[in-house]
């Protein structure tokens, strides 16, 4: 197997555990409405995802393992990637907070303070900045 053989499938891997957390958070109240299942569809087309390892991740999500950032910096790269997918994906008012409030609870933002990081990230995504502008931002909008 060639090094970039072994990049590639470490890659897709972390892709399909990454969307697995993702549908375990869609999943946290017991069923991925119709706002989150055309997320899902959408990031799986992102995530390169096949059909069929969609399906399989859908019906046994939880053999996944959990890969939660392990530095805020990363938390805040997934949250800049999550954020431009929910604002692009044109789901308008309170489902667009509601998805995102969800998707960073699963980040591991704490529950008290997901509604003004999520507002925040959606203003931010709504702006276009890039990555380096959002984590900035984000580090310091409590200043």
């Amino acid at each position: 197997m060639s090094f970039s053989n072994l990049f590639d499938s470490g890659f897709k891997k972390r892709n399909e555990d990454h969307f697995a957390a993702i549908v375990r958070v869609a999943m946290s109240d017991g069923v991925i409405n119709e706002e989150e299942k055309a997320f899902l569809d959408r990031l799986a087309t992102r995530l390169d995802i096949s059909e069929h390892d969609y399906e399989e991740i859908l019906k046994d999500y939880k053999s996944h393992p959990i890969n939660a950032p392990h530095s805020y910096d990363e938390r805040l790269e997934r949250l800049y990637d999550l954020a431009r997918m929910v604002w692009a994906d044109d789901i308008e008012g309170p489902n667009q907070h509601w998805l995102l409030e969800k998707l960073c609870v699963g980040l591991g933002f704490h529950t008290q303070n997901v509604k003004y990081i999520a507002d925040k990230a959606l203003a931010l995504a709504y702006d276009k900045v890039d990555s380096d502008t959002f984590i900035d931002e984000m580090k310091n909008m409590n200043k």
